[in-house]
């Protein structure tokens, strides 16, 4: 990967100031009840040899007081995640919440936790809901587009089991929110899939995140392999949503919310775009300037500056030789993040959208520019989706500047679309 050693004064406050960064912890590594055909992470337990080992109390100690005391800021947010996180049963996050009680020295602690919703009880509602944990459920739209990828490991359908959980959670009184992958089933069905989340799901902040994934066939495996892209032999999987694809679903999406919905209903990129627009965090790594400050830590406590780079050229440390915090201000680490915008084409940098799309996630740059430089594969389709949702932005960050709601847009886009 070619890059350019570019090191700006922003990059230098952030190195200056308070050590704040977020981790992504799997206690049970890639250990699942389900087999999601487009599951980056299911194959990283060929990676680690095999079967998988859940992380032991000791180590869950000690990750637990390296990451409170490595953050310099109020507030420190625990994420749970897998593989399946429910497979370590209840007495896993109650032993969990009393180490963050014995380690919180006076910071407030949030605990956030990402799950396939096959798992969930009248129990684990009563955690969820007794401790505040704002929980993510994996769910893909309509029982068709949902059924065709995301399946048990005997080929069973999810959707029902999902769908109760989602009853439990709101009888239950369980904060929650969707996560969504864009295959190349939901193109052309964006409108009908924000509608299914907002109208039937009732969730009202959604996360739309594109597949866009390598295979290679491996003898004796029951599934193509997921594979990084530089791998040899590696095609790009069949279920990958297309750039155009993929820039027409978040027009769709965005058609459907700005004439009625913002400011009730939340979709992360619509939140992320109009932070940019702003010029203020994006909040979420795909569209920072650099990245880095999401490290994944695995079950045996080894370190990784992103979840889609679980490679071994990756690996950043172990907790138990080198401390989190360590770790965090490692050259490696660093290197990694701003690479980010140091290795993109030219081209990116001077594009018109740049400041609003930073490159998004290098996990898609499997093209090439004209300088040899890595692009983003959806990069077209980025393009049309901020071309499109253009008037709209600007309008909002114009109510702002007023202190006005950006929800008083709603009103313009209707007669902009001719609704009204």
């Amino acid at each position: 990967m070619k890059t350019k050693d570019i090191f700006t004064f922003r990059d230098a406050e952030k190195q200056a100031g308070p050590v704040a960064f977020a981790t992504m912890l799997k206690p049970a590594g890639s250990t699942c009840n389900l087999d999601c055909h487009y599951c980056y992470y299911l194959d990283k337990a060929v990676q680690y040899g095999g079967r998988q080992a859940v992380m032991s109390d000791e180590l869950l100690e000690r990750y637990i007081k390296q990451y409170i005391t490595a953050n310099e800021v109020p507030t420190v947010q625990f994420c749970w995640h897998g593989g399946e996180p429910l497979l370590l049963g209840l007495d896993f996050y109650r032993r969990a919440m009393e180490l963050q009680k014995k380690y919180a020295d006076g910071k407030r602690i949030e605990n956030t936790l990402q799950t396939n919703g096959t798992l969930v009880d009248e129990a684990w509602c009563d955690l969820f809901a007794g401790n505040n944990f704002l929980v993510g459920v994996s769910l893909d739209g309509p029982e068709d587009i949902h059924d065709a990828f995301r399946v048990t490991k005997g080929g069973q359908p999810t959707f029902a089991r999902v769908m109760r959980t989602i009853e439990l959670f709101q009888h239950g009184g369980v904060e929650y929110n969707t996560l969504s992958v864009v295959n190349r089933r939901c193109e052309g069905r964006g409108a009908e899939i924000y509608r299914f989340f907002r109208d039937t799901v009732h969730s009202r902040y959604m996360q739309f995140l594109p597949a866009v994934e390598h295979v290679i066939d491996k003898p004796g495996y029951h599934r193509p392999l997921i594979v990084s892209p530089e791998h040899e032999g590696a095609r790009l999987a069949e279920w990958s949503v297309s750039a155009e694809g993929y820039g027409n679903f978040l027009c769709d999406v965005f058609d459907e919310w700005v004439v009625r919905d913002v400011g009730q209903y939340f979709v992360q990129m619509f939140d992320a775009t109009l932070a940019q627009w702003c010029g203020v965090q994006p909040g979420v790594c795909s569209m920072g300037e650099t990245c880095g400050d999401a490290l994944v830590v695995e079950h045996n406590g080894d370190v990784y500056s992103c979840d889609h780079f679980v490679y071994p050229e990756y690996k950043l440390g172990n907790i138990r030789e080198t401390t989190l915090a360590e770790i965090y201000r490692s050259k490696k680490r660093v290197d990694f993040g701003l690479a980010k915008r140091n290795a993109l084409p030219a081209e990116c940098l001077r594009c018109k959208y740049y400041f609003a799309c930073r490159g998004e996630c290098p996990k898609h740059r499997f093209e090439t520019g004209a300088d040899g430089c890595r692009k983003n594969s959806l990069c077209e389709g980025l393009k049309h989706y901020f071309r499109h949702a253009e008037p709209y932005m600007d309008y909002m960050r114009e109510l702002l500047s007023k202190e006005q709601s950006p929800a008083w847009v709603v009103p313009f886009a209707r007669r902009r679309m001719g609704l009204m």
